[in-house]
């Protein structure tokens, strides 16, 4: 169903916005992270971009940043097995539900960057490159890169062979090269396309 636009000149914006953005839809291994923010106007956090663009020592210091100065913040994700059974957009707009509906206050108007929004309590707005534009988003943005990114840093504990600490499960030539050595590990996602085609048990040695 069509959500209200609710930025014609005679609408004027709800009190308390969110952000909501996503990290990990394209990756072959890993879950798929969201993360919802609501700033506080009166504690500005300086920077904001969108995370592909910061580098990610920058990225972890306005995490932080963000965190203290938010009114509320939330991080959730959906599984590999929830991708694979779902498919990847559905587990990312779940991702994007459970991060909003932990939210510590309720918004009252989610903007979502993209062109695809979660089915939401409250009103929805999607913004094309919301990431680069809307602070919020930025905000959401880095959360949820920066809890994948540690993430994978677990995962690559887990299975070092992989060097999932370097490619964060990106198809990067050294990513496909070890897979085709070693096999998936049960962090692949079998629905993507190269991991189905190692068939549908892991093969790590």
């Amino acid at each position: 169903m069509a959500q209200p636009d609710l930025f014609g000149e005679l609408a004027p914006l709800p009190a308390v916005i969110c952000g909501v953005d996503e990290a990990g839809r394209g990756p072959l291994a890993g879950a798929v992270y969201a993360a919802a923010v609501i700033l506080d106007p009166d504690c500005l956090v300086d920077g904001l971009a969108d995370s592909k663009v910061l580098l990610a020592e920058r990225r972890e210091e306005l995490a932080e940043q963000i965190k203290r100065c938010a009114l509320a913040w939330s991080v959730a994700f959906a599984t590999v097995q929830e991708i694979d059974t779902l498919n990847i957009l559905r587990a990312t707009l779940l991702a994007m539900q459970r991060a909003v509906q932990g939210l510590a206050m309720a918004p009252q108007l989610a903007m979502v960057d993209g062109n695809q929004a979660p089915h939401l309590s409250c009103a929805v707005q999607t913004v094309i490159k919301g990431d680069a534009t809307v602070p919020a988003i930025s905000a959401a943005s880095i959360l949820a890169k920066t809890a994948r990114d540690a993430d994978l840093l677990r995962l690559h504990s887990l299975y070092p062979q992989y060097g999932f600490d370097r490619h964060k499960g990106y198809g990067t030539p050294q990513h496909l090269d070890v897979l085709r050595r070693y096999g998936p590990c049960p962090e692949h996602r079998r629905s993507f396309a190269p991991i189905r085609d190692f068939g549908a048990e892991p093969c790590v040695t």
